[in-house]
């Protein structure tokens, strides 16, 4: 895709060579009414909307973003995404000010440890396009820059005392707009850690700056394998040339890559566009991981669906195309109750002789249950000094025989 006549307007002056610099991109970031209002057309309202909007939170927009955006259509998908509006100013009932509870499970500077053997750690509040529905908006933005490597001590330590620990999710803000340097030396550090087995990086340049996917990353992210990275496309209109060719370069360099979508009210609320998009990420080999009811952060109830809503979509997908193509429909619980996977149910019944399901079409039919019920596993004692240091708490002490009951604490 060329640089739109649209954007050269705006950009006076911007060659190729520039427009595909990942760099001049986030330098040119659209951050002001005035740069907007030259690129879609907005109304008084919309106007006045924005200037409220901007006394709280940050705008950015990449140019290549902003270049897919429906100059005069206020509900096209992409433009949804990146434009502030007025119900941004309204604070719901619902709203928390830290939705999932990050503040109270951080054990360190910039790192979250909640689940047993997975910490989340911010490296950067920076993001290359501060999307209008973020979970974590109180955060980013507020500096914009990368965390320096003085502050990022406390992190590796904590990790290194932890053998439970065995993934690391490096987050932030968005890591990919800090530099190759900064990003191999956490890597670096990370692969010094004999207990630490996984590293994913979450980031949403392969969507608004694919540019950022360069060979130079590549060939630096492939002396750390394994390395995973969870994007997070929401609509088929994001899937471009650009962010094709960001995406297989990524594959082709061993990378695997998922998606995260979240569910988002008139942009991508219908089976029929989940669907589209899960088929197309698919062909750009980035494979559908979650799809991820809006959060209750402050300012964003317009983007929030029911939650019958995403399991309709995923009753209409399951068994209507490939299961690569169906995502998990997930809650990620208010107050750090992490993620919950919701699905439509198929059981109907269960007995120790047989089960009942129905299939996507409504076809009941039953599985008769074997005698022999023993599950023992032989080879489990080979395996049991690795996996039982990282089993969980809670319900797996009920498995495990450690309890017989588990009371919530309220």
């Amino acid at each position: 895709m060329k640089i739109s006549d649209r954007m050269k307007r705006f950009f006076k002056g911007v060659s190729e060579k520039e427009w595909y610099d990942w760099q001049w991109q986030i330098r040119n970031r659209i951050t002001r009414l005035e740069d907007l209002e030259r690129i879609v057309v907005l109304t008084k309202d919309e106007k006045d909307g924005i200037r409220k909007v901007l006394g709280r939170y940050r705008m950015a927009i990449t140019p290549y973003y902003a270049s897919l955006m429906d100059e005069k259509d206020p509900l096209c998908p992409i433009r949804m995404q990146a434009v502030p509006t007025i119900y941004e100013t309204h604070k719901s009932s619902a709203d928390l000010h830290d939705p999932l509870g990050e503040d109270h499970d951080m054990v360190a500077p910039n790192l979250v440890h909640r689940y047993p053997d997975r910490v989340l750690f911010l490296i950067t509040d920076q993001c290359s396009m501060y999307c209008r529905f973020c979970t974590r908006r109180r955060l980013v933005g507020q500096v914009d820059k990368p965390r320096k490597i003085d502050e990022l001590k406390a992190a590796f330590e904590y990790i290194r005392k932890n053998r439970k620990i065995r993934d690391v999710v490096i987050s932030g803000g968005d890591p990919l707009t800090t530099s190759d340097e900064h990003i191999e030396y956490i890597l670096k550090e990370l692969r010094s850690i004999k207990h630490v087995e996984i590293i994913r990086l979450g980031s949403r340049t392969p969507v608004v700056l694919p540019m950022r996917i360069t060979d130079d990353l590549i060939r630096m992210l492939k002396k750390y394998q394994p390395i995973y990275l969870n994007t997070h496309f929401n609509h088929p209109k994001e899937i471009t040339e650009e962010s094709r060719a960001a995406c297989e370069r990524l594959a082709d360099g061993g990378i695997i890559v998922s998606n995260q979508s979240v569910l988002l009210r008139r942009i991508n609320s219908s089976y029929v566009v989940m669907k589209k998009l899960c088929h197309l990420l698919l062909k750009i080999r980035v494979r559908p991981y979650y799809i991820f009811q809006c959060d209750l952060s402050e300012g964003i109830e317009h983007f929030r669906t029911p939650v019958s809503k995403g399991i309709e979509i995923i009753e209409r997908m399951r068994g209507h195309t490939s299961g690569l193509a169906v995502p998990t429909l997930v809650v990620d619980m208010p107050a750090g109750g992490g993620k919950v996977p919701i699905f439509p149910n198929y059981l109907i019944s269960m007995s120790e002789v047989a089960t009942v399901f129905r299939n996507y079409k409504g076809f009941i039919s039953i599985y008769k249950e074997p005698v022999d019920r023993d599950c023992t596993c032989p080879t489990e004692k080979d395996y049991e000094s690795d996996v039982v240091a990282h089993s969980p708490d809670g319900i797996g002490q009920l498995f495990d025989g450690k309890k017989v009951s588990i009371e919530p604490k309220e």
